[in-house]
């Protein structure tokens, strides 16, 4: 019986060895050093305001694995080695296999700053910083973080639903500058200061400082300001987890090397989520895409090839949608925070400044590219056909309620965005 041993329990590797066991009866082993058992990762801020048990966040009961033979095995690999087909565990322990696959997701950067391995300072991205978080905020007055993305936001939201003062110290101009166009990212920055928290734009930080235990107990910026606080979370992006992979042969740049069917160059190793790096760019997509719907999709797609249907990794129309403290964020196709040569973007907010639309489209065309929305929930289904039939900028304006997961709310919006567009574009109306 072939035997596929899957490093890493995250959404990509428990994804894969459902979808295997659906189809096949191999025998298949999940390896992790983080948790026995599989949970949500993005349901870590709500343990922690309270919204939810840690049990809460794992989908599965403990016994569905024993019950759909997937075998669980808690230690840290710390080698591949291709030509014996087998991993090494800290432990000692070997394990063989037929196929693996690396699923190994994550790591929070850090770029080496005076003090960032001190007590209370930490990322938001494993269950033990959860945990570190729990206990580091009983008595804290005062935390700081360092980056201005979504992990950073959702670690500021979570400080602040206990009463700790939160300063945020982003690099750019403005929050998430780099993906969100100037409005939004002006509307973001206003929610954020309306939430108490001190945000503090083009700011970057040069050290952080100890107590005589060995505790972080401030903060120097690149002004000179020094802010003392008792925790500081760094939340300044992710990169893949492949440190253990340096001398396996296995080809690493940014991430771990696979082609569209999700193989590395060595065959029978495979990666997929977070950790893995395609070749060649998919469309307008990047290499690495640490996002939760990519896992799904990967562990889905490499299910089939793993069970005798080789399939290659199509990943579709992008999307994505994330919370900012109270404002939900949904993205369809491309939306550049700069405009493209060949782009047109038309922009509309709401006067209270909580709800938002930009659209996308091709000047010389009127095909529509993407949208983003904010405080407004629009339809997965609509977008994706709408994307897929490249239909018209015209066609979307006149079907907004339509797309709308919430017309009754909605209803008052979409004709003032109408005339709003109309009025801008000087358009027919061609739907």
């Amino acid at each position: 019986m072939e035997h596929i041993v899957i490093i890493g329990n995250g959404i990509a590797g428990v994804t894969l060895a459902r979808h295997i066991r659906k189809k096949s009866e191999s025998k298949i082993t999940i390896v992790s050093n983080e948790n026995e058992f599989f949970f949500s990762r993005t349901a870590l801020m709500y343990v922690f305001m309270g919204h939810m048990k840690f049990e809460h966040t794992q989908p599965y009961e403990n016994d569905f694995w024993k019950k759909n033979k997937i075998e669980l095995t808690l230690g840290q690999v710390i080698q591949v080695v291709p030509s014996a087909k087998e991993i090494i565990l800290a432990n000692d322990k070997k394990i063989s296999y037929d196929k693996l696959v690396l699923a190994t997701g994550s790591k929070p950067n850090k770029f080496g700053w005076p003090g960032e391995e001190l007590k209370g300072v930490t990322g938001l991205y494993h269950k033990k910083d959860l945990e570190s978080l729990e206990k580091w905020s009983v008595n804290a007055n005062r935390a700081v973080i360092v980056g201005g993305g979504l992990i950073g936001i959702e670690l500021a939201e979570m400080l602040r639903s206990r009463d700790i003062q939160v300063t945020l110290l982003v690099r750019e101009k403005s929050f998430w500058a780099g993906v969100l166009p100037f409005d939004e990212s002006q509307m973001i920055n206003r929610h954020i200061v309306e939430h108490n928290i001190d945000l503090r734009l083009e700011t970057n930080l040069v050290e952080i400082l100890s107590d005589e235990s060995g505790n972080a107990k401030g903060v120097v910026m690149d002004k000179g300001e020094i802010i003392l606080c008792d925790i500081v979370g760094l939340t300044a992006g992710v990169s893949p987890n492949i440190d253990f992979l340096k001398n396996s042969g296995i080809e690493l740049g940014k991430g771990i090397k696979v082609d569209r069917f999700l193989e590395t160059n060595i065959k029978d190793i495979y990666a997929i989520g977070d950790c893995a790096e395609q070749r060649v760019a998919i469309g307008e997509r990047t290499v690495v895409e640490a996002v939760w719907y990519t896992g799904r999709m990967m562990g889905e797609t490499l299910s089939q090839t793993l069970s005798g249907i080789p399939t290659a990794y199509n990943p579709g129309n992008w999307f994505n949608s994330a919370k900012f403290l109270d404002i939900e964020y949904q993205t369809y196709g491309w939306v550049w925070a700069k405009p493209k040569e060949y782009e047109a973007q038309f922009y509309w907010e709401h006067q209270q400044g909580k709800k938002a639309i930009r659209i996308s489209f091709d000047k010389s065309n009127r095909t529509f590219l993407g949208i983003n929305t904010f405080g407004i929930r629009m339809r997965h289904e609509f977008f994706d056909k709408v994307l897929t039939e490249k239909k018209t900028v015209e066609y979307v304006i006149e079907n907004l309620l339509k797309a709308n997961f919430d017309p009754e709310f909605f209803t008052s919006h979409h004709k003032e965005i109408q005339k709003q567009f109309y009025k801008q574009f000087d358009s027919f109306k061609t739907a």
